[in-house]
């Protein structure tokens, strides 16, 4: 029996798909509202031709005619700075929103004016959001109003670090490298993002720092208690989904590789959706590897050693759309809900 009316704002979007498809079988919800003006007054399938079936009778509504304030959870995922404000009268009506753009990932709009150079709309609602990793933050955004989603780079590289971070087990100077595939870019591509323009090509783009390493440094020290030194370099791959994260640090003096997994192993013990990877001479264990998550909300996380120079690394495999998306968002709605958190989202990935 549904439990919970749910509406999405960008439904049309890559991201907006992965949420209808996902929430296509989820046992408790029911879409009663997709936003989308290029769709509007169309059936779903018409811009996700997959889910042909799967919603009949809804058809995409255009932002202002939507009765999104009717549901009692809202997802947003439009682009940053487009749907800041109506998340905002959601909030004041009651509507518990769970955001996918970047609108609430700072508690600073200072912050916020600084990587995206505009003001922020609703400053006032910064600070009662609660930027989720559903298993770094679990119970603690039960009932929250308004969640906030990390971006996918982002997501892969505090689920590589986190256990590094909590156990203070490498010095405060870390470089993050992202591996990141072309549906990042979204549906409408770009010159750069085109996918035949990426195909055969790896290059790097934001050398001097990307801005999902602000979201990192954001959770390390609102949730975590750590301020390290942080650096982030991503590189385009040809890929079309998914996400690597290397994470390297420099491990503290008299630890080991045996400390490394345990602090790795305290962490994601019992977590359905982590799987874990040692990596040493000797274990037989396949790396972290994004061909064995697509389609799902496992992650792949990794650690090693290189025991001459005490260099650390932590990595982390997901899907871009899912784990760092839309998924991660529905397991995030279910921990606020006070559900078990893998409620709807227990799919295998696809491989290969």
């Amino acid at each position: 029996m549904t439990e919970l009316r749910v509406s999405i704002l960008g439904a049309s979007g890559m991201t907006g798909g992965e949420l209808l498809r996902l929430l296509a079988v989820h046992p408790r919800v029911e879409v009663v509202a997709a936003t989308s003006r290029e769709f509007a007054g169309r059936p779903i399938h018409t811009a996700h031709p997959h889910l042909k079936g799967f919603y009949q009778g809804l058809r995409f509504s255009r932002l202002e005619e939507s009765k999104v304030l009717d549901s009692d959870v809202l997802f947003n995922a439009l682009p940053h700075g487009v749907g800041a404000r109506l998340v905002g009268e959601a909030v004041d009506s009651g509507v518990r929103v769970v955001d996918l753009s970047a609108d609430y990932r700072f508690k600073d709009p200072d912050l916020y004016m600084r990587i995206y150079k505009a003001e922020h709309p609703r400053p006032d609602l910064l600070v009662k959001a609660r930027l989720s990793i559903p298993e770094l933050v679990g119970d603690k955004i039960r009932g929250a109003p308004l969640v906030s989603i990390p971006g996918c780079n982002s997501t892969a590289s505090i689920l590589s670090l986190a256990p590094l971070a909590i156990h203070r087990l490498v010095e405060d100077r870390v470089v993050i490298d992202v591996k990141a595939s072309s549906s990042e870019a979204g549906g409408k591509p770009s010159r750069w993002s085109h996918h035949p323009v990426r195909e055969g090509s790896v290059r790097p783009y934001s050398p001097w720092g990307h801005r999902h390493v602000w979201e990192v440094r954001a959770f390390l020290e609102d949730e975590l208690g750590w301020t390290p030194r942080l650096s982030m370099i991503t590189h385009a791959i040809p890929s079309v989904r998914g996400v690597l994260a290397s994470v390297h640090g420099w491990l503290r003096d008299g630890l080991s590789f045996e400390d490394l997994a345990r602090a790795y192993m305290s962490v994601y013990r019992g977590k359905q959706f982590i799987r874990l990877k040692p990596m040493r001479p000797g274990i037989a264990v396949e790396p972290p590897d994004v061909k064995n998550v697509v389609g799902s909300e496992f992650a792949e996380v990794g650690f090693s050693l290189e025991e001459e120079v005490a260099r650390v690394s932590g990595f982390g495999a997901i899907d871009n759309l899912v784990r760092g998306a839309a998924g991660q968002a529905i397991q995030s709605m279910n921990l606020v809900m006070g559900w078990p958190e893998g409620e709807g989202l227990l799919v295998p990935p696809i491989r290969p």
